[in-house]
């Protein structure tokens, strides 16, 4: 296929060469899109856009539910060379304004359902839409586009911070491109491949693994309002769907289901599940495949790597527990003076190719942290073996893992300091069937002040996104520290639950 300089050009491209065949699907009400009025619907929203003095390099803050027109608004910003930039649509209106206020944005599109959200919050622009009505906003479908480079941004994406709030994750249009070139390579996708988005929209998983990977592809996409473990079978025999995007935390909502689909025909369809963000339980993999008969493929990656950086191989070779191999990005694991180790040892993983993102947004200190000797140092620790499959089994940092969000103890912690009965605090994650890890706090609280459990979640909750709350709380009088009085949160986790997490 004909190289691309950016993700428009690459849209033209395949428009061109694919006109008439479906592209996008909307799962909500069963609307579709070819290839050709997808273009024309990107036309109309990248009009709006150009109508609200949107410009190359401004950034768009997208705050909408899984939808058609979400994946329509990324393409609009992509047309014009501005940066979008997605809001996790579970956050509160404070953790919304943060973001927004970060990065710096000149518009926000927020769906209907966000209206409430966004009421209060002193923001840019705001375009409030219904879910159906985005592309019609843009009157005129032609427009000129101007110049696009390969390295200018594209998306920023906020991701794991251990330090408080999370860093904006700079990824440019080369970044998006080589991702989709190297998944769509790796798993074989092509015209005749359906992947199934029902990852949210605001994580690079559904961006890069079955959006931009079923463009590059030819293929199309169909995107659902979310996952429904009761409604999973159905979709994927209506749309035959051959692959979807999805975390450990699915594939153990579909196996409590215990039962494979009563047609055995309406999974036919399905070449493979495509698992990360966290890794998977080997029994829950294994269970998965004996039960569905559909292979399992773990990989490996972060936002800063666009989104995969490796794969087990789909054709059957692959080896449970590991994330599998480098897809098209140099991978190595190092020591902590940033040399590399043989096969077997353990240290962080490290990775450098033209999927590596170029660099934290307006956070000089943390991007040159991150490259030290050229390499991307992802935190991650883990072992290569001698056939080149990789391992991940820890993390340097302690950023806990729920069904595939990245949640970061920091800022909970943050927050209980606010209250007045805490004296001290420590948010960790602790080993769950369902997500993978869970937040417990642990708290010491002011001598002569009272607080239960259901008080303490009550206030996390009134600041936070549900998925970051805590729980459950265990009140303790003394919470273990270091020579310099930092908290030992592992050593935490040890004497209460046994663990070293």
């Amino acid at each position: 296929m004909a190289m691309s300089d950016n993700v428009r050009q690459l849209l033209e491209q395949r428009a061109a060469t694919y006109e008439d065949k479906p592209f996008l699907f909307s799962e909500t009400d069963g609307r579709r899109w070819s290839y050709a009025e997808f273009e024309r619907a990107v036309n109309r929203t990248t009009n709006m856009l150009l109508q609200e003095g949107i410009a190359k390099g401004d950034v768009v803050s997208l705050l909408m539910p899984n939808s058609a027109e979400y994946v329509i608004a990324y393409f609009a910003c992509w047309s014009i060379g501005s940066v979008a930039g997605p809001i996790n649509s579970l956050l509160k209106p404070e953790e919304i304004e943060w973001a927004i206020g970060n990065s710096r944005s000149k518009l926000l599109l927020a769906g209907s359902a966000f209206s409430d959200a966004v009421a209060d919050i002193e923001r840019p622009t705001t375009i409030v839409f219904d879910d159906v009505d985005l592309a019609t906003k843009g009157q005129d479908e032609n427009f000129a586009v101007g110049e696009i480079l390969p390295d200018d941004d594209a998306i920023i994406i906020y991701t794991s911070g251990t330090t408080g709030k999370p860093k904006g994750c700079l990824l440019t249009h080369a970044n998006l491109i080589a991702n989709a070139r190297q998944i769509a390579e790796w798993m074989s996708f092509g015209p005749e491949d359906r992947l199934l988005t029902v990852m949210p929209l605001f994580h690079m998983n559904a961006v890069s693994v079955t959006t931009m990977a079923a463009l590059y592809a030819g293929g199309s996409t169909v995107v659902s309002p979310k996952f429904s473990a009761s409604r999973f079978w159905d979709i994927i025999k209506k749309y035959e769907i051959t692959s979807f995007g999805s975390v450990a935390t699915m594939l153990s909502m579909l196996l409590a289901k215990s039962e494979p689909p009563a047609d055995a025909d309406g999974s036919d369809s399905l070449r493979f599940a495509m698992c990360g963000s966290a890794p998977v339980p080997i029994e829950v993999l294994r269970k998965f495949e004996e039960t569905f008969g559909v292979l399992v493929i773990e990989g490996y990656g972060l936002s800063e790597s666009t989104c995969r950086s490796t794969f087990n191989p789909p054709n059957g070779q692959r080896r449970p527990g590991s994330c599998g191999k480098p897809i098209g990005n140099e991978m190595a694991v190092f020591d902590d003076d940033d040399r590399p180790l043989p096969d077997g040892e353990i240290g962080e993983i490290v990775l450098r190719g033209p999927n590596i993102f170029k660099g934290y947004f307006n956070n000089p200190e943390a991007t040159e942290k991150a490259f030290a000797n050229g390499w991307f140092h992802t935190g991650d620790v883990g072992y290569r073996d001698s056939d080149g499959f990789y391992y991940i089994v820890d993390r340097r940092s302690d950023m806990i893992i729920r069904g595939g969000e990245n949640i970061y103890p920091r800022e909970i912690d943050d927050l209980l300091y606010t209250h007045p009965a805490v004296e001290h605090a420590a948010a960790i994650g602790v080993p769950d069937e369902l997500y993978g890890e869970e937040v417990t706090a642990f708290i010491v609280l002011r001598d002569g002040q009272a607080a239960t459990e259901d008080e303490i979640i009550a206030f996390c909750r009134e600041h936070l996104a549900d998925y970051k709350c805590p729980k459950t709380v265990h009140f303790i009088t003394e919470i273990p520290k270091g020579p310099t009085g930092k908290l030992l949160k592992r050593e935490l986790a040890r004497l209460h639950f046994g663990s070293n997490r």
